[in-house]
């Protein structure tokens, strides 16, 4: 299971923002989590976090590494894999 992963990874990854509503990423490996106020991807350059009000999911393949979502788009934001942000503070870290 573990081999069709690596073996489905293009290497690329993009993000398309149009208007603010609608989102379309690629080099997407999985989605952790979602709502309508935060969808959290996780992509081939870490994990992505989509905030915004009122995200749909569109569309979601795996075979493709594709996510789509619409809805109000506020803010991208990557995290680390591990789910640290780089910014992290020193007491954030200290108490994880």
């Amino acid at each position: 299971m573990v081999d069709d992963k690596k073996v489905q990874k293009t290497g690329m990854h993009s993000l398309i923002l149009e208007n603010r509503e609608r989102l379309t990423v690629t080099g997407v490996v999985d989605v952790e989590s979602f709502n309508d106020e935060m969808v959290v991807a996780d992509t081939e350059m870490g994990l992505l976090i989509i905030r915004g009000e009122d995200l749909h999911i569109n569309k979601l393949s795996v075979e493709s590494s594709e996510l789509s979502i619409e809805g109000y788009i506020a803010s991208l934001e990557y995290s680390d894999k591990d789910g640290r942000s780089k910014g992290m503070s020193f007491f954030a870290k200290m108490f994880r």
